[in-house]
């Protein structure tokens, strides 16, 4: 039967006292009946018989005296020559030897150089595990998840803005967490595990430590990649070395940020062979989230932007019970999370946000932080007092076109067709009804290849497209070219990207969308296969034939076709206008709502063509 520890330790004690027990009685007798003298003195008491017996060692002589002197039964003296002992003797001097003992230098001699090897071994290896996150050898095993107590994550609900409906979902596991007994009092349980989905940026592990903050309740964060290492079975270590920690601080939050890193679907690449370590992680997380009990107060959250390689045994139920979809957000939630950002703004009175939030469609909650600082900047390098609405045109400029490139100089020939082409754009979208507003128009070069941009304002956002909005939308991507057909009588390669841009939403429309008559309501583009299956068409593995590949290529060349002939006749019928709005470009570089307004006036926005 093994011992236990508290009897380990009883014997440990009683080891060390007899050792004790020993020194002490050896250093007491040495006291009390042994006293060291000189050789003289020591052959002295031998000459007078005060000694009765004699041992000798290689460095001493111990000598038994008839009867005790002063206490002491022994007396002690280090041997001398005799030859050195006469020499002396006559001179009537005490004398006596001492013996230098070398056990200091000899120890020294062996662990000096173990040493100086052991402390260059420690320093390399300890600057190697720091550099490579693993925090000694003897904590390689140990989660290195941040622990934050109650409201030390500084991030509640009130700092999160744009998700509502995700915040709704989330207070729900922060009661539960408050209030256990309430969701429990009709046999409902809290979900073992909410996954947070939702593009980069969005705001997901934000989102996470407000749930913490609002808790109240331990939270422990560490990243997806964090608990693989060089080492075979670190990671499942450190999977079970977190949960063992959660446990004894439950009610806690354990948060896995980058989930893919780590719940990457097992199989999904059989062709590199071996066993990967990651999947030791994965299964040692699934066997945990499968080993506890709901009702002690533990929750996980996790945070991924590629749901779809995510292992299908981590999404069943019982273990991520729910997903949270935190997607970018919509005009007005772009609008609360500008509120949110400009708290620490200086912002100038009557700048409306509303307009800000309406000319960002797609942004992300990091983009728009984003771009409330380099609004902050740009108002800064003027020397201004306050951001201005202006200041928020030119960072929303700056990220989507890039930087402005004054150093690019164009020359007569290069500046016409850049203006002659995005006045064409401008023209054509202002043309059209249903089209997005044009916010601004410029031929200042910026980022790495465009010569000149056209910014749109969506009026309101939009989730579904008709037919007809895909085709206008198509006119205005190649107005561009027709406006450089029709005012230069050829075309340059400035229209590239606005071909390829037109060509996806052609190809979408008649593979995708099953919107070319001809082609019927078919759907012809493989779908994405989930990780580790192999991609396959539909129906088995079932392939398009020639015939099929031919007229889809001959739909998507239609609808661009038709879309280049649009926007040609919507140019030639408004010929005065593109030129007047060219020549306004090369004088002024750019032109913003206002000046369009004023230029288009007899136009008017939204104006049908007969």
């Amino acid at each position: 039967m093994p011992m236990d520890k508290r009897q380990t330790w009883n014997v440990g004690y009683w080891i060390v006292a007899l050792l004790v027990l020993m020194l002490a009685q050896s250093f007491w007798q040495s006291a009390t009946q042994i006293e060291a003298v000189p050789y003289s003195a020591f052959e002295k008491a031998l000459a007078d018989g005060r000694i009765t017996e004699i041992t000798i060692s290689d460095s001493t002589l111990i000598g038994t005296l008839k009867s005790p002197e002063a206490g002491k039964t022994l007396l002690v003296a280090t041997r001398v020559e005799p030859e050195l002992a006469a020499r002396l003797e006559k001179y009537g001097v005490p004398y006596k030897r001492v013996i230098e003992s070398p056990w200091l230098r000899d120890l020294l001699s062996w662990i000096l150089p173990a040493l100086i090897f052991f402390g260059l071994w420690f320093f390399v290896i300890r600057r190697f595990t720091d550099k490579q996150g693993m925090g000694g050898f003897m904590a390689i095993g140990k989660s290195r998840a941040k622990v934050y107590v109650e409201n030390h994550t500084g991030v509640s609900f009130a700092d999160v803005a744009g998700v509502d409906e995700a915040k709704e979902e989330l207070k729900e596991v922060v009661d539960f967490l408050k209030q256990p007994q309430e969701h429990s009092r009709l046999g409902a349980h809290i979900p073992k595990g909410v996954l947070l989905v939702g593009p980069p940026g969005t705001g997901k592990t934000l989102l996470a430590k407000a749930v913490a903050g609002e808790a109240g309740v331990p939270f422990f964060s560490i990243s997806g990649s964090e608990f693989v290492e060089m080492f075979v079975g670190v990671g499942a270590a450190r999977v079970r070395d977190l949960f063992e920690q959660a446990r004894s601080k439950a009610p806690a939050i354990i948060f896995i940020d980058e989930l893919d890193a780590l719940g990457r679907a097992r199989g999904a690449f059989p062709g590199l062979g071996g066993h990967d370590e990651k999947e030791q992680t994965l299964n040692q997380l699934l066997v945990e989230m499968d080993g506890f009990d709901t009702s002690a107060g533990l929750i996980i959250l996790a945070a991924t932007n590629r749901p779809e390689i995510l292992d299908t045994a981590l999404l069943r139920a019982g273990r991520f019970d729910r997903q949270v979809l935190v997607d970018r957000p919509d005009k007005i939630g772009r609008l609360q999370i500008l509120q949110v950002h400009v708290r620490k703004v200086r912002l100038a009175a009557g700048t409306k946000l509303d307009e800000v939030a309406a000319i960002t469609p797609g942004f992300s909650g990091a983009d728009l932080a984003n771009l409330v600082n380099e609004a902050a900047l740009a108002a800064t390098r003027r020397h201004a007092d306050e951001v201005t609405l202006a200041d928020f045109t030119v960072a929303v400029e700056r990220i989507v076109a890039g930087l402005e490139r004054k150093s690019r100089v164009l020359n007569l020939h290069e500046r016409r067709a850049v203006a002659y082409h995005e006045m064409g754009h401008a023209l054509v979208a202002l043309s059209q009804p249903g089209s997005d507003a044009v916010h601004k128009v410029s031929i200042i070069p910026r980022g790495i290849g465009a010569l000149g941009y056209t910014i749109q304002r969506p009026t309101e956002d939009r989730y579904l497209m008709t037919r007809g909005e895909l085709e206008r939308k198509i006119a205005v991507l190649l107005g561009g070219r027709a406006a450089e057909m029709l005012a230069l009588g050829e075309i340059s390669t400035g229209a590239a990207d606005d071909l390829a841009k037109a060509t996806d939403i052609a190809r979408e429309m008649v593979t995708r969308y099953g919107m070319d008559e001809g082609l019927g309501p078919v759907a012809y583009e493989a779908p994405r296969a989930p990780a580790g299956e192999a991609m396959a068409w539909p129906g088995n593995g079932r392939t398009l034939s020639e015939d099929t590949l031919r007229r889809i290529d001959a739909a998507v060349a239609q609808l661009v076709g038709a879309g280049l002939t649009q926007a040609a006749q919507l140019l030639t019928t408004h010929r005065d206008l593109l030129e007047r709005g060219a020549q306004q470009l090369l004088e002024r570089e750019t032109l913003d709502e206002a000046a369009l307004r004023s230029l288009t006036a007899g136009l008017g926005e939204g104006q049908e063509l007969d």
